[in-house]
């Protein structure tokens, strides 16, 4: 496959770099903008592990192609706050002791931070059946 340029909008800022179309965007954030919050999980995009914000709504970034991302805004973990401070997710995570290892924890404040967007949870039970993509390997569940 043939290598091409991309212009990149990533945490507020325009990113260009150069990468093969069907490159993950997972590995041109870790590789190409040095941004290492996102992490690899399982690689087909079921754990939740990699996921970034892709205007606003939570997806995979192991499982997202480069090329659906151009044009588009794109947060990962460290831009969550936008420049601000910590995401008010973020700080809840760190009062409530919401992680243990913190593998996931980038994936897991993203995919939050796109349920609120979205608008769709209305309450515990909502949050608990649209956050269970995420997993946690060590079990930090209550707290998250």
């Amino acid at each position: 496959m043939a290598v091409r340029s991309f212009q990149l909008q990533v945490n507020g800022s325009e990113r260009a770099l150069e990468a093969e179309e069907n490159t993950p965007l997972l590995y041109v954030l870790r590789n190409d903008c040095d941004l290492r919050g996102t992490r690899f999980g399982c690689g087909i995009g079921q754990c939740g592990t990699c996921h970034v914000l892709l205007d606003g709504v939570s997806v995979p970034a192991c499982d997202t192609p480069v090329w659906a991302a151009e044009g588009k805004a794109v947060v990962t973990v460290e831009g969550l706050g936008g420049g601000a401070g910590l995401h008010p997710l973020q700080q809840a995570f760190i009062d409530h002791d919401a992680l243990q290892c913190g593998y996931c924890t980038p994936g897991q404040l993203c995919s939050a931070a796109g349920l609120m967007n979205e608008g769709q949870a209305h309450g515990v039970d909502d949050i608990r059946e649209l956050m269970s993509g995420n997993v946690c390997r060590c079990g930090a569940y209550p707290q998250i």
